[in-house]
């Protein structure tokens, strides 16, 4: 698995589909990429003379996006998906990137993300809940855009506390956790994937080995920053700390599947 130094160091190609995507998100999407790479190439598609897209035009060069072009020549048909996808099998061969994003919520680009992982490059998906379950799973990582903090004040501070609001409702009691099945499988075999031979397992490889079981697996979706604190919660694992082997201010989390 990359560390972060290289995950972070990655040349990324971000690609928006803005029929399939709010503007609203832009900032903390951009801020969630960060996290991965570098985002080199950053275009949105749509039919820019649609007043439908109006939202999007304040934050194109504010946040340096290339708007493309591609009108909409026949009622019913998408063509921005085909642009989209056009461009990124273009820039896949120009063999300047390690990864792509894709921020849709359209299944239609379930196949070019496929394609762009059987070349060998890592492929980051962006959509909202509703996103069909086939082009979240062909994803490497596939984040919702639900969970994706809202870092601009857009309406004063009753946007920023209904905000908190929002975060609050989605935050599960310990009960609720255990009593959803799908989750407590999910952990229970990606532990069992990677626990030693004494049942201790590190957190940072449980992470790792459950986004290779879901691809959209978020503990923000729970209402939970940071996986460790998910893990706290659910309540099935003894917990330990032990300094880092190269920095000893820093600790590694260890757990163990409870009797």
């Amino acid at each position: 698995m990359q560390n972060n130094t290289q995950l972070k160091s990655d040349r990324l190609a971000v690609l928006i589909d803005a029929d399939n995507a709010t503007a609203s998100i832009i900032e903390a999407l951009l801020k969630e990429i960060a996290k991965y790479g570098t985002a080199h190439v950053k275009r949105v598609y749509g039919d820019w003379t649609s007043t439908h897209l109006n939202s999007w035009k304040d934050k194109l060069n504010r946040f340096a996006i290339q708007p493309i072009q591609q009108f909409s020549y026949t009622s019913g048909k998408n063509s921005t998906d085909s642009a989209l996808i056009i461009d990124a099998m273009d820039l896949l061969y120009t063999n300047n990137f390690n990864g792509f994003c894709i921020v849709s919520s359209d299944s239609d680009f379930t196949r070019l993300a496929c394609r762009i992982r059987e070349s060998g490059l890592i492929v980051y998906g962006f959509g909202e809940k509703k996103t069909p379950e086939p082009f979240q799973k062909a994803c490497d990582k596939f984040t919702y855009t639900e969970n994706l903090e809202e870092t601009e004040d857009q309406g004063g501070s009753e946007v920023v506390k209904a905000k908190k609001d929002t975060q609050n409702n989605n935050l599960k009691s310990s009960s609720e956790l255990k009593e959803n099945f799908k989750l407590v499988k999910l952990v229970k075999n990606a532990y069992e994937a990677i626990a030693e031979e004494d049942g201790w397992a590190s957190l940072g490889e449980l992470g790792g080995q459950i986004n290779k079981l879901s691809s959209s697996f978020d503990s923000r979706t729970y209402g939970y920053k940071k996986l460790g604190e998910l893990i706290r919660a659910i309540d099935m694992f003894e917990i330990k700390t032990i300094p880092h082997e190269k920095n000893t201010a820093a600790k590694v989390l260890y757990i163990k599947l409870k009797n």
